[in-house]
């Protein structure tokens, strides 16, 4: 990290939803954030949002990003590119639970995002503070829940204070298993 007094860039990643989101955020203060939507393209729109991303600020201190719950591969992308390119840097990655980092104005609420195969991820909160899940459930099995709403880059990087999640969110078992397993 950036030493004391010092300006602290942050590069906030996530793609644990359908939306590739990439942001730049200098002490607080949002100077990029663009997102694209598609469930299968987190790869491309990643590199290329963040090329695009590198070149309002200086070099980033830290990379923060989003580690789910969400679809694996998404996941995979995510969380590969935070680690690789932070590693070129030698600088530190900072993991934020994803359903965590959407902003909701309500002092009560569950948030979801689609987790596929007719299943929602969710979690509920009080006073923004994560109080039950994260769960992958049926949405008849969650009441008044907010869906379509997705991970702020200023609210991930705000979190990277007093959260680091070291391993991915994985709620589900992998669809792909070794022969040996299958039944």
């Amino acid at each position: 990290m950036a030493g004391a007094g010092a300006m602290t860039i942050s590069l906030a990643i996530d793609t644990a939803t359908s939306r590739t989101t990439v942001g730049i955020i200098e002490d607080g203060v949002l100077l990029f954030e663009k997102f694209h939507e598609g469930a299968t393209d987190h790869g491309r729109a990643l590199s290329e949002l963040v090329a695009e991303a590198l070149k309002v600020s200086g070099p980033p201190d830290v990379v923060v990003v989003g580690t789910g719950p969400g679809p694996f591969t998404g996941l995979r992308v995510g969380i590969s590119f935070a680690h690789t390119f932070a590693l070129a840097r030698q600088i530190p990655v900072v993991g934020i639970c994803s359903l965590d980092a959407i902003s909701i104005n309500q002092p009560e609420y569950t948030v979801a995002i689609d987790a596929r195969r007719k299943e929602i991820y969710w979690a509920r909160y009080k006073d923004g503070v994560r109080i039950d899940g994260p769960h992958v459930s049926k949405p008849a099995e969650v009441s008044d829940y907010i869906i379509d709403q997705y991970p702020g880059a200023l609210k991930l990087v705000a979190l990277s204070e007093s959260q680091n999640i070291s391993e991915p969110m994985y709620l589900r078992r992998p669809d792909a298993v070794p022969t040996a397993e299958r039944t």
